[in-house]
């Protein structure tokens, strides 16, 4: 085993490029760490070793194509919620497990890209969580202290990267299970504008508000991952000044560690050139509110409701998990109406309160907790950690999770930067910039940021240009353009 093997996009690329790695060792350092890791219960189903190998074998075989791959021999995990041809989805439900034929959209572009799934990840069953404890399948374990939570529902998504088993993976995210997971294993979470990535093969919580996203250890890898998850949408940037908001009042559930470290956050980014400006937070708490005390419970009641209605005590449902999504029934058609109302009038306040900022700074969850802590109180708690997250696909908002510091007990503390609609790009060029400014362990891992992402070549100060003529790849003139940092990402 290789721990020093650094499975991010760029490395692996670069190693890929000079021919001093093979796809096959990677899958091999990978298989090993698994094996290491032990019974950590981040998987609930993976491919073979010999169909990796295979897989590995065959993209090794086209490496005179690694340039029409931008994620050529790039292992990751996906959440197991979101379809994978020939390998159960089961949502953390064996009773509802099914093996679909195809793979959900957002993972067949990935693999057509040239990654390589690695496995099924965990999660709070049927997405219905914040906490990762929720699944028969066990609590995946925190990398940086095994008593306290991993955040959910896409717990196995995070702890996977987080740990140095994928170098990406794919989560879900209704109402923070792609940043409450993110802040609590210190790496970045990008939870983009509903409908920007296909939700297609994705077994729904609430349809309405459900979004794919992506956890890495870099911005500049979840940017590569996200370009190849979605090909359209306009590139944004946030200046040298610029103005955020930090929420009126604010809530940390007691936890001054936390509560110091957002306060360090907001010092940091007045000194890049931003200006804090305080927001009234009650419309988007209102909001965020109405997520599970309001009729959108019904709508993960149409989801599921029926199959655990009818499940008997063989299938494996999470009494939690059944309260809940049955708990829609009691909603009418009338009770729908008057929230739909309510919400307009939150999103109109909240979109004043939003006009004059560049982006919202919230802390990703107000504090953490231990696996004893959920065991006494599973509803309450899980309710504080989405204190912050309830409300942005209510509103139709991008948001990318951060890593922000540490606890002095090791634990880790994000921020979580929530944009206009259709920001994510602009979201993920700023957090390249927070993570040269704030450079911080990646992950659980032994790796740091790459000079290239580090230094002054970095991926937001890039341009994108369409090249022909002898600038094209392999043509004499192309050398002009990789000598001052360019790098080919698509061949069209």
């Amino acid at each position: 085993m290789n721990p020093d093997l650094d499975l991010g996009l760029h490395a692996l690329r670069d190693a890929y490029r000079a021919r001093g790695l093979t796809v096959r060792q990677v899958i091999e350092e990978v298989l090993a760490r698994i094996a290491e890791a032990g019974d950590n219960k981040v998987w609930i189903s993976r491919p073979t070793d010999t169909a990796l190998h295979a897989r590995a074998d065959a993209l090794d075989a086209r490496h005179g194509e690694i340039e029409s791959l931008p994620l050529y021999g790039v292992p990751f995990a996906v959440k197991d919620n979101i379809d994978v041809e020939g390998l159960p989805t089961t949502a953390a439900c064996p009773g509802f497990a099914y093996t679909p034929a195809r793979s959900a959209e957002v993972v067949q572009r990935l693999v057509d890209a040239g990654a390589i799934v690695i496995g099924k990840t965990n999660l709070d069953q049927f997405a219905t969580g914040l906490v990762g404890v929720r699944s028969p399948y066990g609590t995946p374990r925190n990398p940086f202290d095994a008593a306290y939570v991993p955040g959910g529902s896409s717990s196995g998504s995070a702890v996977a990267v987080s740990a140095g088993l994928a170098s990406f993976s794919l989560g879900t995210d209704t109402a923070g299970s792609g940043r409450v997971p993110a802040g609590f294993n210190n790496i970045v979470g990008l939870k983009p504008t509903p409908g920007v990535l296909s939700t297609d093969g994705v077994v729904p919580a609430c349809k309405s508000l459900d979004c794919v996203s992506v956890f890495a250890l870099s911005c500049a890898d979840a940017s590569a991952v996200f370009n190849v998850a979605q090909d359209d949408g306009a590139a944004g940037r946030v200046g040298g000044a610029f103005r955020f908001g930090i929420p009126t009042p604010i809530e940390f559930f007691g936890d001054k560690a936390y509560a110091a470290l957002y306060d360090a956050a907001v010092k940091k980014l007045e000194a890049m050139g931003g200006t804090a400006v305080a927001f009234d937070y009650a419309p988007f708490r209102e909001a965020a509110l109405l997520l599970y005390s309001g009729p959108w419970v019904a709508e993960r009641t149409a989801a599921v409701g029926d199959f655990i209605e009818k499940a008997d005590d063989k299938a494996g449902i999470w009494p939690v998990t059944r309260q809940i999504v049955l708990g829609g029934r009691k909603y009418t058609a009338v009770d729908a109406f008057e929230g739909q109302y309510k919400l307009a009038d939150l999103r109109r306040r909240a979109a004043a309160e939003m006009k004059a900022l560049d982006f919202l700074v919230l802390p990703t969850a107000g504090t953490i907790y231990t696996k004893a802590d959920l065991e006494r109180e599973p509803v309450l708690y899980n309710s504080n950690l989405g204190h912050y997250t309830n409300f942005v696909n209510f509103f139709r908002l991008s948001a990318l999770a951060l890593p922000a510091g540490f606890r002095p007990d090791g634990l880790p503390f994000g921020i979580t930067l929530v944009g206009h609609h259709g920001q994510d790009r602009t979201l993920l060029q700023f957090g390249g910039r927070w993570q040269r400014e704030v450079p911080l362990p990646l992950g659980r891992t032994r790796s740091r940021l790459p000079a290239q992402e580090a230094g002054p070549g970095a991926v937001e100060d890039r341009v994108s240009l369409a090249v022909v003529g002898a600038h094209m790849s392999g043509l004499p003139l192309n050398h002009q353009l990789t000598q001052i940092g360019g790098r080919l990402e698509a061949v069209s």
